[in-house]
């Protein structure tokens, strides 16, 4: 008995591809789309960048969801990676290949900058909508 709980207590649970804290999978009919564009710019000012991840249909919303972040001047891409995936299909018994796509997205220099100022932004709109009511 000695010998399995040595064993067990020696194992290196160090996985790091199979849950990643700045991962975001992207579903194409879950979430709005600035759900995710929202959620990717929490996810850079905790860990300075994050990896968007999808297959099949929803890769044209992780494509918008970069080019967004991208355009606004808040990310710059690291890493692009395609491949394509075996996915059981219940329905015809053998295995489906799918699409996948990871864009890795870096903070740009005046990320924290842009943030401040679009909190700042609205933070006054709050404050004119608080006043007419």
């Amino acid at each position: 008995m000695e010998v399995i709980t040595e064993g067990v207590n020696n194992i290196n649970i160090n996985n790091s591809d199979s849950y990643k804290k700045n991962r975001i999978q992207v579903s194409n009919t879950k979430k709005p789309l600035f759900f995710y564009v929202n959620l990717a710019k929490r996810y850079m000012q905790q860990h300075n960048e994050v990896e968007l991840s999808a297959l099949g249909m929803a890769i044209a919303t992780v494509v918008t969801v970069a080019e967004i972040l991208k355009n606004n001047g808040l990310a710059v891409e690291k890493k692009i990676m395609t491949s394509t995936v075996d996915i059981k299909d219940d329905s015809r018994g053998r295995p489906v290949q799918k699409a996948k796509i990871e864009i890795v997205l870096g903070k740009t220099e005046n990320f924290d900058e842009l943030m401040a100022a679009a909190a700042a932004e609205d933070g006054e709109n709050g404050d004119a909508e608080e006043q007419n009511a």
